[in-house]
């Protein structure tokens, strides 16, 4: 006997609606109404889950939020290695995509949503931490070379370079899938070119495997 799934309730419906709107025509560009006639929902309905258009934005900023705390953990057990950076990158790149409307249309969501831009901001340094702790293992088990102001500062640029990457794409015209723009971000070229920031600063198997990596990926 096949059991059959549980239909999906509205406000699942909603947010994952408004999500491939958003991704696909850009945050400003939609409205609730559009949701609704997406949906085949009155406004009404859609009200009767959320207030208006920011509360939608923050239950998705949440659950992408929660999707990537996890990959921000440095290990606690054993030395980092470049592989630790690189599939933190390459993850985190997944998630930017899979709601990528968030870094799109930044700008444009926190400065109105104050709330949400201190979160968005908590996160962001949050990210950079994760880089600065990683690097500094790398340092101490002696796969990178580097002063403390350096690691600081590679740090930063790292976390810089991930957060505007699919803005650099969409200016040059790349990246644009059927899904939106963004959706057809190569993960590996831009995890990639995040790590070349780190590879002057590495040291014998480290360095090799960056130029391997871009060997494989460009």
């Amino acid at each position: 006997m096949t059991l059959k799934k549980p239909p999906r309730r509205t406000r699942e419906r909603i947010l994952e609606t408004s999500l491939a709107l958003f991704n696909r025509l850009g945050e400003p560009h939609v409205t609730t109404a559009d949701i609704a006639d997406e949906m085949n929902i009155s406004p009404g309905n859609l009200y009767y889950h959320f207030r208006n258009k920011d509360d939608i934005i923050g239950e998705l900023y949440a659950a992408y939020e929660a999707s990537v705390l996890p990959l921000l953990a440095v290990p606690d057990d054993r030395s980092p290695g470049v592989e630790d950076l690189w599939f933190m990158l390459h993850v985190l790149f997944e998630r930017m995509r899979e709601y990528r409307f968030l870094y799109r249309d930044l700008d444009e969501i926190t400065s109105r949503n104050r709330k949400l831009a201190s979160r968005f901001s908590d996160l962001i340094r949050r990210e950079e931490r994760s880089v600065l702790e990683l690097c500094r293992g790398l340092v101490r088990s002696g796969q990178m070379r580097a002063r403390e102001r350096e690691i600081g500062a590679l740090a930063a640029n790292v976390t810089l370079v991930s957060i505007y990457w699919m803005s650099w794409q969409r200016v040059i015209g790349v990246g644009r899938g059927a899904g939106g723009e963004g959706e057809g971000m190569n993960l590996q070229h831009a995890a990639y070119h995040v790590l070349a920031l780190v590879a002057p600063f590495l040291v014998d198997e480290g360095r090799a495997l960056i130029e391997r990596l871009g060997e494989d990926y460009l």
